[in-house]
């Protein structure tokens, strides 16, 4: 028998230490949180990826009566962000959430389709996206989706 020990570097910033690109992005992550469309869960989720071009392309989560036709944050903002801009690598994405009138005081993550999409887009680019998971008072910082979706599903 073998072990195997899978560990995650999170590095974790108050929003005041975050270079201006980074704050940028979280505020653009958070701004998007006013498009959410979420009458059923009440939880409005907002994303923002930075492009190589310098393009910010941002978007929310939109749920739907008939579960599970909705998207996520994540994927709305990807999706159209590949569509747009075809072939253009995808440098850094931000993750914002907001419920019952505040944003959440811990950053969220992904869900695990919304992780697979993004390694997606990691494996085009050819180089990590970093990922900065947003809360009240801290913002996580991530490498590289692989940092959550370690034993990820790829094609061989």
């Amino acid at each position: 028998m073998e072990n195997k020990i899978i560990s995650t570097k999170i590095e974790v910033y108050s929003y005041n230490e975050l270079n201006d690109t980074d704050k940028n992005l979280v505020e653009r992550a958070k701004k998007a949180t006013e498009t959410s469309y979420a009458p059923y869960s009440k939880f409005n989720v907002g994303a923002a990826v930075l492009l190589e071009n310098g393009e910010i392309i941002s978007g929310s989560n939109q749920e739907n009566a008939a579960f599970p036709s909705g998207t996520c944050a994540e994927r709305t903002t990807i999706f159209y962000a590949g569509a747009r801009f075809p072939g253009v690598r995808f440098c850094k994405l931000a993750i914002a959430a907001f419920t019952e009138g505040e944003f959440i005081d811990e950053p969220i993550s992904p869900c695990g389709a919304c992780r697979q999409a993004i390694l997606e887009y990691e494996k085009l680019g050819g180089q990590p996206i970093e990922i900065l998971l947003a809360g009240r008072n801290k913002v996580y910082k991530l490498q590289g989706i692989r940092s959550l979706l370690p034993l990820s599903f790829e094609e061989f």
